[in-house]
């Protein structure tokens, strides 16, 4: 990125040298949260605007966290009491932001594509922090920075992206940025929830867990949607619990340790069982705190003005 990508789109966009660039400066910023004082002037002078046009816990916490880290000035955008609410469209709500000299854009949206349209028209760089079914970059490099902290590289690793793969952003940008970097990658779930084009990416497709889980070195779990059992995309959740469920007695079947992962928030006893995401082999927090370093990583290398 400081080799002239001065947008965070996806990592479908990026190549490997350009991703494994942030996840070495994660590194070095990872460092930093372990100070008695979690604050560098990176970006001091720097203005950050975070625009959330759809909720989100962790993904902006961690992105504001990040930037006050880097003593950028940071300015939250909610849609709700926005002119947004009074029919401004998208576009002119990043620009006229922008018109009072923001430096960096962060967004996040539930339109696919959202962050490529205003990367046409904005000057400042863009961030991507989830857009509709499309990619969630910054959540798939702190995936990928967890497990080379844990392994000490992704080549060879067998990496397995349990659920609904369909209609999460996070399997695309999981999968984007383990296979370029070596990894071998495969999913696991129902067959209404696997898309049947993932094979053409080199990604291997399992429906039965046991399979996934004998293969696998690393299980990272996605949240199962709920508000999708209804529309018959995937059986009941007692159903899902019972064929693809991350619980003890499947872990126990096997004779090795598998790394549990998973990007939040947690149904527990439905995807994952509380044990399991509490337990020795679970990174799930150690994901929470690596998402600082990340987005101060990108953070960085975007937002960054030349001397």
């Amino acid at each position: 990125m400081a080799q002239g990508i001065r947008n965070l789109l996806g990592l479908r966009e990026l190549s490997l040298d350009e991703i494994v660039e942030i996840l070495d400066t994660a590194r070095s910023f990872r460092e930093v949260l372990e100070r008695p004082i979690k604050k560098v002037p990176t970006l001091q002078g720097t203005t950050v605007v975070n625009l959330f046009f759809e909720s989100s816990t962790r993904t902006r916490i961690s992105f504001e966290l990040a930037e006050r880290r880097l003593s950028a000035d940071v300015v939250n955008f909610a849609a709700s009491g926005s002119s947004v609410s009074k029919g401004e469209t998208l576009k002119d709500t990043a620009r006229n932001i922008e018109a009072m000299k923001t430096d960096v854009t962060v967004i996040r949206h539930s339109s696919t594509g959202a962050p490529h349209f205003l990367s046409r028209f904005l000057k400042s760089p863009v961030i991507n922090a989830g857009d509709g079914i499309n990619e969630h970059p910054t959540q798939g490099l702190l995936d990928m920075y967890t497990i080379r902290e844990k392994f000490g590289e992704l080549k060879g690793l067998n990496v397995c992206i349990v659920g609904d793969i369909t209609h999460s952003r996070v399997a695309r940008s999981n999968i984007f940025g383990l296979t370029k970097s070596g990894a071998n990658v495969a999913v696991c779930g129902p067959k209404t929830l696997i898309p049947d084009y993932l094979q053409q990416l080199g990604v291997r497709v399992f429906y039965d867990i046991d399979a996934a889980i004998q293969w696998a070195d690393v299980l990272n779990v996605l949240r199962i949607q709920m508000e999708r059992e209804a529309g018959g995309d995937f059986p009941s959740i007692r159903e899902y619990r019972l064929y693809w469920g991350i619980n003890r007695s499947r872990l126990e079947r096997i004779k090795k340790p598998v790394v549990i992962m998973h990007p939040g928030p947690i149904n527990r006893g439905v995807e994952l069982d509380a044990d399991i995401a509490d337990g020795d082999t679970s990174l799930i927090l150690d994901q929470v705190t690596n998402g600082v370093a990340v987005r101060m990583a990108v953070l960085f290398l975007t937002g960054v003005k030349p001397s």
